[in-house]
């Protein structure tokens, strides 16, 4: 392809309001334009970077035992209420009515839709196992969309999903997908983590994602610095600290005024008083039941965790109308000490046992209680890890390594679904014994475009992007370095002719443009190989050759330069 004849309209400088460097590059790189916030058109390169992703997740799914197909993206909101997540998914999603008064959601992804399918086509244990997955734009009315493409209103997915006789045959096709999704992130040249993940919106009870570590990445990964232990943040696990000997020198609870001081921030400042040293008390609705959960100060709650320790679904927090009624106080004002067990569920993070004398609400208006000793002063229902992981928290595995939090961008995630669609949707075959099972589902998802994006975090310097060589939008870019010499453009005619004859891939920048603009512009758009063209080399009888990646030169003979662009085989 001829510069000239296509659209790579490269910028000196990225918009104001891109922060990744990902987004940055791809808009001076020509490769996306923002069509509003969140959405984007891809321009030729990009596209030509997403046709190799989708090529290269197609060859590995294939490999793996995948067939692809193609399903509508709008579905009927009913499917949706059957599984219970047309609620869960809340402002999440695009949901509307068509002029006949049906409902509809523009689909974030694709289990209802896939158990639906496969649950009428095939119904015998004879057909199965069978994984179907489909490369398509996914929807989601996200409310704060960030980083150019990586978090956004639409995205690319490859969706897959495996339906089995049993958990033996589950365990089997998530094996195979995990692998693949091994090599294909391996052959795409992107460094990446992979860690035990929470299921979440997806169900089912076992998952892995598969991370980049980026500094503008939207994820945050625990990694122990002394053993193998990786998990994200949603559920990483810590060892909790010894618990504190009984400390008979503690005075009693004692109540303090504290004024329109309701956060743990305010009463600190006021008082003086280490956050670590306060209990956060929160009031949670749990499939309509209202429990109390206490961390400490300085801790977050986890709510995944707490649903968990709850034995519950659903959860969310407690309006100020329900704290009131519950607990007899205001929003702010809580606290475990005198509240009715038998009235309400007390929930206790491990490190909330081990302060030696605590600051919490009294459950009164604009009142406290200091000198607060857990286990002395109130019994909790259930003490557990419920809150997120922090810098420098205890390995649960090897118990000696500490906690690193590191950011990360998700680009494939695996999860094990079990029943969790086929059960309320009632997809069902016919098993050996001629009764009606349900299928055993995976759902197996990557971003494809966030590959594009993760490549260009990994891989990019000062000048511009470095592209992976299985991925790049051309694999040798031809430069002159003065379009109007006549030897310099004959010569790299002839090159650009015989290239793309013998199938390389080939973008010749034929403007007739200053050579710093020229050398800035292929630097920028990350061609693995430059060929550069000048008068002066020619002289020689040589040609300019420069690897992208490494920043190497080397000056080849005319007569050999064919030979010398002969592309590796890109191993899988």
């Amino acid at each position: 392809m001829k510069w000239s004849e296509t659209v790579i309209p490269t910028l000196r400088q990225p918009p104001k309001d891109a922060e990744a460097t990902s987004h940055k590059l791809m808009i001076r790189a020509g490769l996306v334009r923002q069509l509003s916030s969140g959405i984007y058109n891809y321009l030729p390169l990009g596209q030509r970077v997403l046709k190799k992703i989708m090529a290269l997740v197609r060859d590995e799914m294939d490999r793996a035992g995948g067939v692809e197909i193609m399903m509508g993206a709008l579905h009927p909101a009913e499917l949706w209420k059957r599984t219970g997540r047309y609620e869960s998914l809340g402002d999440d999603k695009f949901a509307f009515k068509n002029r006949a008064g049906q409902e509809y959601v523009l689909a974030p992804t694709h289990e209802e839709c896939v158990t639906s399918l496969i649950g009428e086509t095939v119904n015998s244990y004879r057909q199965l196992p069978v994984t179907v997955y489909q490369i398509q734009t996914k929807f989601r009315d996200e409310a704060r969309p960030r980083f150019g493409i990586v978090r956004s209103k639409e995205f690319i997915m490859k969706d897959a999903y495996s339906f089995d006789v049993d958990e033996a045959g589950l365990n089997k096709s998530y094996e195979a997908m995990y692998g693949a999704y091994e090599r294909i992130f391996r052959r795409a040249g992107l460094t990446f983590e992979i860690v035990q993940a929470d299921p979440g919106l997806m169900g089912g009870n076992f998952s892995h994602e598969f991370m980049l570590l980026a500094d503008f990445g939207e994820d945050v990964i625990a990694k122990c610095n002394l053993c193998d232990y990786r998990a994200s943040r949603d559920i990483a696990a810590y060892r909790p600290r010894s618990a504190k000997s009984s400390d008979t020198t503690v005075p009693k609870p004692e109540k303090f005024d504290t004024p329109q001081l309701k956060t743990i921030e305010e009463i600190s400042t006021a008082f003086k008083i280490k956050s670590n040293t306060m209990i956060k008390s929160l009031i949670y609705i749990v499939d309509d039941e209202p429990i109390l959960v206490l961390i400490r100060g300085d801790h977050e709650a986890n709510e995944a965790k707490i649903r968990r320790i709850a034995g519950g679904t659903n959860i969310r927090l407690a309006t100020p109308e329900e704290i009131e009624k519950t607990t007899g106080a205001p929003l702010g004002f809580v606290g475990p000490v005198g509240l009715n067990t038998e009235k309400i569920r007390i929930f206790s993070d491990s490190d909330v046992m081990s302060i030696v004398s605590a600051v919490t609400g009294a459950n009164e208006k604009d009142r406290h209680i200091r000198n607060v000793s857990p286990a002395r002063d109130f019994t909790p229902s259930a003490v557990g890890d419920i809150r997120y992981v922090v810098e420098s928290d205890n390995c649960p595995a090897c118990a000696t390594g500490k906690l690193k939090l590191l950011r990360a961008m998700e680009i494939g995630h695996v999860f094990k679904l079990g029943t969790r669609y086929s059960k309320p949707l009632k997809a069902h075959f016919l098993g050996k014994e001629g009764t009606e099972l349900p299928f055993i589902m995976g759902c197996y998802g990557i971003g494809v475009n966030r590959i594009m994006a993760g490549a260009i975090e990994q891989h990019h310097d000062d000048n511009g992007i470095k592209w992976p060589e299985a991925i790049a939008p051309y694999q040798i870019q031809i430069l002159t370095v003065n379009q109007s010499h006549d030897e310099s453009r004959k010569i790299a005619e002839q090159i650009y002719e015989k290239l793309e004859k013998s199938g390389a891939e080939v973008l010749f920048d034929d403007r007739d443009e200053r050579a710093g603009v020229k050398f800035n512009d292929a630097d920028l758009i990350g061609v693995p190989t430059q060929v550069i063209i000048g008068e002066k080399n020619l002289k020689e009888g040589k040609i300019e050759v420069k690897n992208r990646s490494t920043g190497e030169k080397k000056l080849i003979d005319q007569e050999n330069i064919l030979s010398a662009l002969q592309r590796p085989k890109i191993s899988s």
